[in-house]
């Protein structure tokens, strides 16, 4: 109908279907299309709101969006809403050229022909790659692995192609097949710079700090006076601890672009993670003056947790929100730091709504499914069994230098963290991806056996192999340590592969950081993480993983009785004097003062906890979900009865599944 101009009749058609599911993206979409082209451009904006909501990050409806300002005469809104489309999904060749038509219109000669060799390298890559990027962009992203390996099959050499595929793999983490993909392509066209910064991006993601920054060196080599290159070569600075250096070449850039809001908001993460709160609130303030949009920076004043915003700012921010030009990355930061600075001031209403409207902006972009994850948890009960235990007794590698620190998010891993790096005989480190990475590996079959995936191919790990994987995990996180002859490995989220860790470092130690359900829970829904942790995004959901983490510890006591130490947030701040030789203890160190004073051992912490480990442990955790109560429901129900405070547990209305 489109196609032969019969715009009525589609609105018509779309409408009555939105009557009968009135969340009906496709239907919304149509709508606003048939809208705009029948001349009834407030019926399409409408359907275009509706749709925002619904999927804020839909490619084609932000280039819809592009083209009903351009149709009102709105050329910049246009550019802003074309430029989000394209950032979203790189395939819409209708937003680049719509970009170039408004900036060939305007006198802006050199960016239109900027975008004219996109155009250009977009109209010549092959149908099926040009379609595979699309699809990456829309998140299907199996079907886009299988189109671009066939043609891989075909053209084994193809540059591009081999990119899309290192990008799924990205994606979908198996970085270590993304990896090998770049370091070939960049083999094969050494002077396709933007290609080492995928690489570069890959081997960060990776932490191999000391490859991306070689990476980085390389390319500004190249082009020393290429601003991008010298951000990136900052970043890697910064990610290896060289943060005198990485601020260097920081100031640099500023002295080409005075004020560049993401150059001074970048400058203001190194002087945080350094320890230099001061200097890095002025920098994330002057970032928020020179692009009050710029969502990221007034989100790294918030997440700081010890900076409070004022009246005009919090006006300010409340505004941008509103705008719906805003992008939704800067609308998702802007969300987070408004419902902390309202809960600084103590109005809890508009702090939860902002809190849930970000939530729900992040929910909107994730494919997290809550039943896939209680599957795949269920899945290590089943398979880690007694029986498989005693089956593999023995092997692995013997060397007991790791300390994991696992648990959920924001349950106090980082202060147990600080605490035990302040000991002589241990170093801190990162979150490490390693044993993630290789659980990942494992799930798609590897080259151990192409019919079986993790877990259930733990059951036919050899000795040998499990051995392999320890020694494996040791080397590769070498580059991580120092002279101590023990290491923090900090990611929360191995919990979920003890029986992997146990089986290739059966003397590893492992530490479980326990917070009560409640204040564990909407911590980590008023956290905007980085990346990762998109049970996170909806009280139901964080409620139930906080449930399946519970049984799936309790599962691994009864299967390591006496091996895994479970410390309670709690506790350590009633008796942190108690707590800590009590960590020393099943850790095998000797006390050292150091650690009880671990807020005056000065090193890089990377985690949003990184200001508080800073000052001496106080009570201020405690029960901050007080104050939201009347909107956790969905939380309490997913969490049950026996994991809440006993007055909230008390004063619930039965369940019918109670009655």
């Amino acid at each position: 109908m489109l196609r032969d101009k019969r715009f009525a009749e589609v609105l018509a058609a779309a409408q009555q279907r939105l009557e009968q599911a009135a969340d009906d993206v496709d239907a919304l979409y149509l709508a606003a299309v048939a809208a705009r082209y029948a001349q009834q451009f407030d019926t399409a904006a409408q359907a275009l709101e509706q749709l925002r909501q619904l999927a804020p990050q839909q490619s084609r409806a932000l280039q819809e969006q592009g083209h009903l300002s351009r149709d009102r005469g709105d050329w910049q809104a246009a550019l802003g809403f074309y430029a989000q489309a394209v950032r979203a999904n790189p395939a819409l060749l209708a937003s680049w050229q719509g970009q170039q038509r408004i900036l060939s219109a305007r006198g802006d000669h050199y960016q239109a022909e900027l975008i004219g060799r996109q155009i250009e390298q977009l109209q010549a890559l092959p149908a099926t790659l040009l379609a595979a990027t699309d699809l990456i962009a829309q998140g299907k992203l199996v079907v886009a692995e299988q189109r671009v390996r066939d043609f891989l099959k075909r053209h084994p050499h193809h540059i591009e192609a081999m990119r899309l595929l290192a990008d799924i793999g990205v994606r979908l983490g198996v970085l270590d097949d993304a990896e090998l993909l770049l370091e070939s392509a960049v083999a094969m066209a050494p002077e396709q710079l933007q290609l080492r910064v995928d690489y570069l991006q890959t081997l960060r993601k990776r932490q191999k700090f000391a490859a991306a920054l070689e990476q980085a060196r390389y390319l500004l080599a190249q082009q020393p006076d290429n601003l991008q290159f010298k951000s990136l070569c900052a970043i890697e600075l910064m990610q290896t601890g060289d943060y005198q250096q990485a601020l260097a070449l920081l100031d640099e850039v500023l002295v080409q672009l005075p004020e560049e809001p993401v150059t001074l908001t970048t400058r203001g993460h190194a002087l945080k993670t350094a320890g230099d709160s001061a200097l890095a609130v002025d920098s994330y303030q002057r970032a928020t003056v020179a692009n009050p949009r710029h969502g990221e920076a007034w989100y790294a004043l918030a997440n700081l947790k010890t900076y409070q915003f004022n009246d005009a700012q919090l006006a300010q921010m409340s505004a941008l929100v509103s705008d719906a030009s805003l992008p939704v990355a800067d609308r998702v930061h802007l969300c987070f730091a408004l419902g902390k600075g309202f809960e600084d001031s103590a109005d809890y209403p508009q702090s939860f709504h902002y809190y849930a409207q970000g939530n729900s902006l992040k929910r909107a972009q994730s494919r997290y499914r809550a039943d896939a994850m209680s599957e795949d948890l269920a899945a290590q009960r089943s398979v880690c069994t007694h029986a498989w235990r005693q089956r593999t007794a023995g092997g692995g590698c013997l060397a007991g230098d790791p300390i994991f620190i696992v648990g959920l998010p924001r349950a106090g891993s980082t202060l147990l963290e600080q605490i035990l790096a302040s000991h002589s005989q241990v170093d801190g480190t990162l979150e490490l991806p390693n044993i993630l990475a290789l659980a990942q590996r494992l799930r798609r079959g590897d080259k151990l056996d192409g019919q079986r995936h993790y877990p259930q191919v733990l059951q036919s790990l050899s000795a040998q192999q499990r051995l392999q994987f320890g020694q494996q995990y040791l080397a590769e996180t070498q580059i991580h340590r120092g002279a101590a002859p023990f290491f923090i490995d900090k990611m929360p989220n191995n919990f979920r592969h003890i029986g992997l860790i146990k089986a290739i470092l059966p003397n590893a130690k492992i530490i479980d950081a326990r917070r009560a359900a409640l204040d564990c829970c909407f911590s980590g829904f008023k956290q905007l993480f980085a990346e990762g942790q998109e049970f996170t995004y909806d009280l139901a959901d964080i409620g139930r993983y906080y449930r399946d983490y519970v049984e799936l510890m309790a599962h691994w006591q009864q299967l390591y009785p006496g091996e895994i130490l479970q410390v309670q947030y709690e506790q350590v701040v009633d008796d942190i004097d108690g707590q800590v030789r009590r960590i020393l203890d099943y850790c095998g160190l000797p006390f050292e003062p150091a650690c009880l004073q671990f807020h005056t051992t000065r090193r890089a912490v990377r985690t949003a906890s990184s200001e508080q480990v800073r000052q001496p442990l106080n009570r201020a955790g405690l029960d901050q979900w007080r104050p939201y109560q009347a909107w956790l429901t969905p939380l309490y129900d997913a969490l049950g009865a026996d994991l809440l405070p006993a007055d909230i547990a008390a004063n619930r209305a039965p369940q019918q599944d109670d009655l």
